[in-house]
């Protein structure tokens, strides 16, 4: 069984102040597959050592396998996600965002800018 976990990052929803609609989306598109169990969900503001906690309980405690983050890639100051995953990981593979951002591209001309 892979285990799972989902993060989303934004100020507004970790506050209330709006819906997480990502989060919820991914975690549908994850109960597809049976093979795949998501053990943690959960919505953290945009701060860099929160993030960088976040994942780490998810790896290092929590033991698990896949890690899906949305939100804070945006140009914004507080849009710190990728540095804060940059931080704990120990191999970066560049492809996968690249491709990422290319399907994103069908949809939305911003994703360019993830």
């Amino acid at each position: 069984m892979i285990k799972a976990g989902i993060i989303t990052i934004s100020d507004r929803a970790s506050s209330g102040e709006r819906i997480d609609l990502s989060g919820p989306i991914i975690k549908e598109i994850l109960k597809k597959f049976n093979e795949l169990e998501i053990i943690d969900y959960i919505i953290i503001s945009d701060e860099e050592k929160k993030i960088a906690k976040e994942l780490k309980k998810m790896t290092d405690i929590l033991k698990l396998d896949l890690i899906f983050t949305t939100g804070g890639t945006g140009l914004s100051d507080r849009d710190v996600t990728p540095e804060a995953t940059k931080k704990i990981i120990q191999k970066e593979i560049p492809g996968i965002s690249e491709t990422m951002r290319q399907v994103s591209l069908k949809f939305t001309p911003n994703a360019i800018l993830s």
